[in-house]
């Protein structure tokens, strides 16, 4: 799952990044309102943290606009502003939640959760193919009974080809889900990661569940 923060107090999306990517997220910050919502529309985000005051476009005015350019992605609204009437210009204007600050790592994580479960690809409960199964609540993965020891990028990909089963993924849209900014698209890196994904979860095992689709991508399925 690919998060992008847009918040112009580094502390805080410092704070925030730092978290979400110790739960395997990928993440991106941007510090002002132009560029995050740029980045908004250019990237496939699952989900967008988004502060209501910045530099050069607030909060209101990039909700709308990324509504109106039809970007879909759940927009958790984070802000000092407390008031009543500060929450329904934020939900009006099209965020799906709307946290505000000082708060608890732990309520912004379940809020994530929330949202993401209530998005059309998102499921929380376990995901199975064959005899493979990912339990994204405890971050489990097994296959025929025997627990497969995966990385975090490791885990975070094949959570994302479980849940685009038996659909052919390109290495395009495998970097924009699973990787952030900082991605090195010189390297050799989505193969790799592949490679040793493959490795973990096919070896030993009489049917093959990761496909390579030569000149198209990769695919999950029996």
């Amino acid at each position: 799952m690919r998060i992008l923060i847009i918040e112009d107090d580094e502390k805080v999306a410092h704070f925030i990044q730092k978290g979400l990517e110790e739960e395997q997220y990928a993440v991106d910050v941007s510090h002002d309102g132009e560029d995050g919502a740029h980045w908004a529309c250019e990237n496939a985000y699952d989900l967008i943290i988004l502060d209501l005051m910045l530099p050069k476009k607030d909060g209101y005015t990039i909700c709308r606009e990324l509504r109106g350019k039809k970007v879909h992605a759940p927009i958790l609204m984070l802000t000092a502003r407390d008031r009543l009437q500060d929450k329904v210009s934020g939900l009006d204007a099209g965020a799906d939640d709307y946290l505000t600050k000082p708060f608890s790592f732990d309520e912004l994580l379940a809020r994530i959760r929330a949202l993401l479960r209530r998005s059309q690809q998102y499921r929380e409960e376990a995901l199975r193919l064959g005899d493979l199964t990912l339990d994204p609540s405890s971050r489990t993965v097994n296959r025929g009974g025997r627990t497969v020891e995966l990385t975090g990028k490791e885990y975070a990909l094949l959570e994302y080809f479980m849940r685009n089963q038996g659909r052919v993924l390109t290495e395009t849209q495998i970097i924009e889900h699973v990787w952030d900014m900082n991605f090195d698209s010189l390297a050799n890196t989505v193969n790799v990661y592949i490679h040793h994904l493959r490795n973990k979860i096919d070896r030993g095992h009489e049917k093959k569940l990761l496909h390579t689709i030569r000149g198209m991508g990769f695919v999950l399925k029996e």
